[in-house]
């Protein structure tokens, strides 16, 4: 049994798509499998449901600039492929979060880790980070963040 309930239900979903016959949404799936592996190779260990996440969300950032740069080199073809593999790789993410939570989320974390200034701004990230992975763009986050301890 592995020590990730995501990682189960991305191989459900393999085992799932090779009984369909859905090579399409098999790809897409194998490369993710093959992702996790690569990085608990790579660290010699199982990986949670967190690091999952943060695997998951990688390759959602990955997507989605290509598709933006196959849209503007006018390849709707391979921007097509790219979105069905994002649409794919979103099922498994769990829901993002509003702007509202995210500045909830926010509010929270300066005021637990009593940042007053920018120097402070690590404390908020970490504490941030793990809440945040996969659920809203931690750049965007790290901006606002700044903003509010700017002043």
């Amino acid at each position: 049994m592995t020590d990730s309930a995501l990682k189960d239900r991305i191989n459900t979903a393999v085992k799932e798509a090779m009984r369909a016959r859905d090579s399409k949404r098999l790809a897409t799936l194998r490369q993710v499998t093959a992702g996790i592996k690569q990085h608990e190779v790579d660290q010699r260990t199982e990986l949670a449901d967190a690091d999952v996440i943060a695997i998951l969300s990688k390759m959602v950032k990955q997507r989605q600039e290509s598709i933006e740069q196959y849209r503007t080199a006018n390849r709707g073809d391979l921007a097509e492929q790219e979105e069905y593999e994002l649409a794919i790789l979103q099922e498994f993410l769990p829901q993002p979060l509003s702007d509202d939570e995210v500045d909830a989320l926010i509010d929270e974390a300066i005021a637990a880790s009593g940042a007053e200034s920018l120097r402070d701004m690590g404390k908020v990230m970490g504490l941030l980070k793990p809440r945040l992975q996969g659920r809203a763009d931690l750049g965007q986050a790290s901006a606002r963040i700044k903003a509010r301890l700017q002043g």
